[in-house]
């Protein structure tokens, strides 16, 4: 089995959600012992909307992913466990709250 050397949370938004996502980012930042990346109101990466990433530690998931799961109020979340294959990672291992998002999986 490969080894997950932590977790990536997108929450993903547009111009009519951006401040509950910004909220629900600095929300989990101040609870859990995480990372928050910065709020992109463009597309970034594969990514196909304006997202915020909240990078975190494999022994948080039992608490941050339920957190979201409960919190995220209609926001899509979209996270992937990092390996260190990144194709895999943002493919097969993908776990998706929500609404199922294209990727541009190109630069992969």
């Amino acid at each position: 089995m490969q080894r997950i050397k932590g977790y990536h949370a997108h929450v993903y938004f547009d111009a009519s959600t951006i401040d509950q996502a910004r909220a629900l980012c600095e929300q989990a930042a101040q609870r859990f012992a995480l990372k928050m990346g910065r709020v992109h109101e463009r597309p970034v990466g594969p990514h196909p909307d304006w997202s915020c990433q909240l990078a975190f530690e494999p022994q948080l998931f039992g608490e941050v992913i339920p957190w979201l799961a409960l919190n995220r109020r209609g926001l899509v979340v979209f996270t992937h466990p990092d390996t260190g294959d990144d194709l895999l990672d943002h493919t097969d291992h993908a776990i998706w709250m929500g609404a199922v998002r294209p990727l541009n999986l190109a630069g992969f």
